[in-house]
C-alpha cells in the first residue's frame, strides 16, 4: 500500500537510480529516458559535478530567507541568467517552478500597468491549445480544456487565440503569408478586447506538451513582438520547456532574434536536480514597479541558495559539454529517425519540433488529418508498451486535450547517435504492437 498520491492510481516500479540517459528500477530493469523526465533533465541524471557543486553550498548554507539576506548562490545565478537574456533583461526573480514562474510574470505584469498609470489594463492573451501551469492563474491562460474545465468558476476567464497549427488548417507553415494569417488573430483580439484593457500575450516559442512540439510559420512570431509593441501590450515568452538548450539554442527565442519584455524559465534550467524557476525582466520594467512600492508577490523558497547553486552548475555543464550545439545536431538525427518511423507506420501523420524538442502526432488518415478515435486512447497505449520496452516517452493530445494524440521525444541533452538509434528501434516496435493492439480493440 502507498500512501502517495498523484494524478491518478496508476502505480509505476520503484526508482533505484539513474545515470545519463538511463534509470533502473529496484528489480535492475532499465530505461532509456527518451522524454527527460517531463522535458526536464536536460544534462542527465547524476552529474558529478552539479552534485558537488550542491555539496559545497550545503557545507555554507541550505536556506537563507531573501528578506533577511542576499546570497553569493542568489547573485552569481541572476547574473548568469541575465547575461543569456537579450540585450536590457537584467532583472531576475528566483521561483521553485514553471507554474510559479508564469504567475510571477502575470502579476509583475500587472504590477507595473498600474504603476505607469495603466490600471485598465488586465487581461492577459494566450493561445488555444495551450499549457502554462497548474496553478489558477496559470491555468486562466492555458487552453486545455480537461484540466482547465473543472475548475473555470474558480477562475476569471482570459481571452484566447487559436495556436498557429497549419498542418491542420492545411497551410504551408513555410510561407510568410501563413505566418501573417495566424499573427493578425492576435491584433484582431486586441481589437476586439479594446486596446487599453490588454496586459500581454503569452506565448511559447515553440509550442510544449499542448501542442507537440509546434513550431510557429514563417514570420509569426516576429509579428506577434511587433503588434504586441504597437498596441503597449508586454511579450511574455513562456520558456518553461523551450530554455536552457532543448530546442538547440539556449532559449527558444533566438530562433527568431525576439526581444521580449519578460522570460519565464523552469525545468531543464534546474535539469531536475532541485526544483527552481525564475522570471526575467527588462530593467526599466522593473524600476517602475519597484519605484511604485514594490512586488506584491513572493514564495517562501524564491532565491533559496542551494537550488541556485546547482542552476548555476547546470548552466556550467551545459556550456562545458556544447549542450546547446548537441541538442542542434542530435535534434535534426532525431528527426530523420522520426520521419524514417513516418514512412514505415502510417499511423504516424506529422513530425515536428525543434532541436531535442521533438514530437510525433498519430492520425487515423494522415491525407485528411483525421484524428484517431478517443476511445482507443491510443498516446497512453503506445506510452505504456514504451514502457514496458524499457523506453519511456511523454503524451498528451493535440486538439484541446480531447482528441489527437501526440507523443513527445526529447531525450537528454547529452544523447547520442547510439542512444537516438535505440530510441528508434525501440519506438518501432512499439508501434508496430499499437497497430496490432488497436486492430483488436477495435473488433472487439
Amino acid at each position: 500500500m502507498s500512501h502517495l498520491f498523484y494524478q491518478t492510481g496508476q502505480r509505476r516500479p520503484v526508482l533505484d537510480q539513474a545515470r545519463g540517459v538511463y534509470m533502473w528500477d529496484m528489480d535492475g530493469k532499465r530505461y532509456l529516458d527518451g522524454s527527460s523526465g517531463a522535458m526536464v533533465c536536460n544534462i542527465g541524471h547524476s552529474n558529478p559535478r552539479v552534485l558537488e557543486a550542491m555539496r559545497r553550498q550545503m557545507e555554507k548554507s541550505t536556506f537563507g530567507y531573501r528578506l533577511h539576506f542576499e546570497t553569493e548562490a542568489s547573485e552569481a545565478l541572476a547574473a548568469r541568467t541575465a547575461a543569456l537574456c537579450p540585450e536590457g533583461m537584467n532583472k531576475v526573480f528566483f521561483v521553485s517552478g514553471g507554474s510559479e514562474a508564469v504567475e510571477s510574470a502575470m502579476k509583475f505584469a500587472r504590477q507595473h500597468a498600474l504603476a505607469i498609470g495603466e490600471g485598465t489594463r488586465w487581461k492577459v492573451i494566450s493561445r488555444r491549445p495551450s499549457y502554462h501551469g497548474c496553478t489558477l492563474g496559470a491555468l486562466a491562460v492555458t487552453g486545455y480544456a480537461p484540466l482547465t474545465v473543472p475548475f473555470a468558476p474558480m477562475m476569471r476567464a482570459m481571452p484566447m487565440i487559436p495556436a498557429p497549427r497549419a498542418y491542420l488548417d492545411g497551410l504551408d507553415p513555410a510561407d510568410p503569408a501563413t505566418g501573417a494569417h495566424y499573427a493578425a488573430m492576435l491584433e484582431d483580439e486586441i481589437i476586439a478586447q479594446g486596446p487599453e484593457t490588454v496586459l500581454a500575450f503569452i506565448v511559447e516559442p515553440v509550442g510544449g506538451a499542448s501542442t507537440g512540439a509546434l513550431v510557429p510559420p514563417a514570420g509569426y512570431m516576429a509579428q506577434v513582438q511587433e503588434i504586441c509593441r504597437r498596441y503597449g501590450v508586454l511579450l511574455i515568452l513562456d520558456e518553461v520547456m523551450t530554455g536552457a538548450g532543448r530546442t538547440g539554442r539556449f532559449l527558444g527565442l533566438e530562433h527568431w532574434d525576439l526581444a521580449p519584455d519578460i522570460v519565464v524559465l523552469s525545468k531543464g534550467f534546474a535539469a531536475g536536480y532541485v526544483p527552481l524557476g525564475a522570471m526575467a525582466a527588462r530593467d526599466d520594467l522593473v524600476q517602475a514597479m519597484l519605484g511604485s512600492g514594490g512586488f506584491l508577490h513572493g514564495f517562501t523558497y524564491a532565491g533559496n541558495p542551494l537550488a541556485c547553486a546547482a542552476g548555476s552548475a547546470v548552466i556550467d555543464e551545459i556550456a562545458r559539454l556544447g549542450l546547446v550545439r548537441n541538442a542542434e545536431v542530435m535534434g535534426a538525427a532525431l528527426r530523420q529517425r522520426l520521419e524514417g518511423l513516418a514512412v514505415r507506420h502510417p499511423i504516424i501523420g506529422d513530425v515536428r519540433g525543434k532541436g531535442l524538442l521533438m514530437a510525433f502526432e498519430l492520425m487515423a488518415d494522415r491525407e485528411t488529418k483525421a484524428p484517431l478515435p478517443g476511445s482507443l486512447n491510443a498516446h497512453q497505449r503506445l506510452v505504456n508498451i514504451a514502457y514496458e520496452m524499457g523506453l519511456i516517452i511523454y503524451s498528451r493530445r493535440t486538439r484541446d486535450g480531447v482528441e489527437g494524440d501526440h507523443i513527445m521525444v526529447c531525450p537528454p541533452l547529452i544523447v547520442s547517435e547510439a542512444h537516438l538509434d535505440e530510441i528508434t528501434e525501440t519506438l518501432d516496435a512499439a508501434l508496430t504492437r499499437l497497430v496490432d493492439d488497436l486492430a483488436l480493440a477495435e473488433l472487439a
